[in-house]
């Protein structure tokens, strides 16, 4: 992105692991502004910025769309009258519609809903594509654009799935409308059971909250530990939080249907029941 679009300066909100790793890459490149951040809090919420919060020579202001390991989301895209807007959408892309006018630069690693690892999607305005002698071939947008992304062979296996998966989502689920209200019915399913509970959390500012990654803690983390490992017994596996946020994690992305969130709250209660006092 930077090797593409920076010319004077970036402005980027930090909102967990991702805009981090990708604030340390912008610097290396140009000027780079952390806006605003949310670290203090451990990424517990998206922040809230204001026009007169961005850098007056910034070029476009970046954001990571949903944060998969601290369970945040954008309801609401930041100001940046007179910016461009970037978007990682690594983690939430195909989960609903999206109105891509509004974007200047999405992209997405296909691993979470569209297919294999290996993919990359990338949706820009035509304008931005500029000829730059000082890019290598292979790091320039435009060579992409110009070759029908087949400058070099692509990844076909990965994409050939893409397509089985573009298909399923139209002619199986009824398209993002479609799959938006699954999504966000499984999401409440979730929520709704961890917030009437009396031994689960969830720690993110509740209009912040990811509709694909659900952490929560019981306040123990013994318990935390005992969770996981009967979980993973009755078959619910890779449900151990990342180490900075620790508890549990259920990333419920494209793939998993309903029927799985609900086995999911199944097993919470049960084991509420068996690990909660009087």
């Amino acid at each position: 992105v930077p090797m593409n679009l920076l010319k004077h300066s970036a402005d980027i909100i930090n909102t967990g692991q991702w805009t981090k790793k990708a604030i340390a890459e912008h610097k290396k490149l140009g000027d780079t502004h952390v806006v605003a951040s949310s670290a203090e809090d451990n990424f517990t919420y998206i922040p809230k910025i204001k026009q007169e919060d961005l850098s007056p020579d910034s070029d476009y202001v970046y954001i990571c769309e949903n944060n998969t390991i601290y369970g945040t989301k954008y309801k609401t895209l930041p100001p940046h009258d007179g910016k461009l807007l970037v978007a990682d959408m690594s983690s939430c892309i195909l989960s609903e519609p999206v109105d891509v006018s509004q974007y200047d630069l999405i992209f997405a690693g296909a691993q979470k809903n569209i297919g294999p690892a290996g993919v990359t999607l990338v949706i820009i305005r035509k304008d931005l594509l500029a000829e730059n002698e000082a890019l290598p071939s292979m790091l320039n947008y435009k060579t992409y654009a110009d070759n029908n992304s087949m400058y070099n062979t692509p990844p076909t296996y990965g994409i050939y799935v893409c397509g089985l998966v573009f298909e399923w989502l139209e002619d199986q689920i009824g398209g993002l409308e479609a799959m938006e209200k699954i999504n966000h019915q499984k999401a409440a399913l979730l929520y709704d059971y961890i917030d009437q509970s009396t031994l689960y959390s969830n720690p993110v500012a509740k209009e912040d909250r990811s509709y694909m990654n659900v952490p929560f803690v019981t306040g123990d983390k013994d318990l935390d530990a005992k969770f996981v490992k009967e979980a993973k017994e009755a078959g619910f596996v890779n449900i151990k939080g990342h180490r900075s946020v620790g508890g549990m994690r259920a990333s419920i992305y494209n793939a998993m249907p309903v029927e799985g969130v609900e086995a999911l709250v199944d097993f919470m209660k049960k084991f509420e029941s068996e690990n909660t006092k009087g």
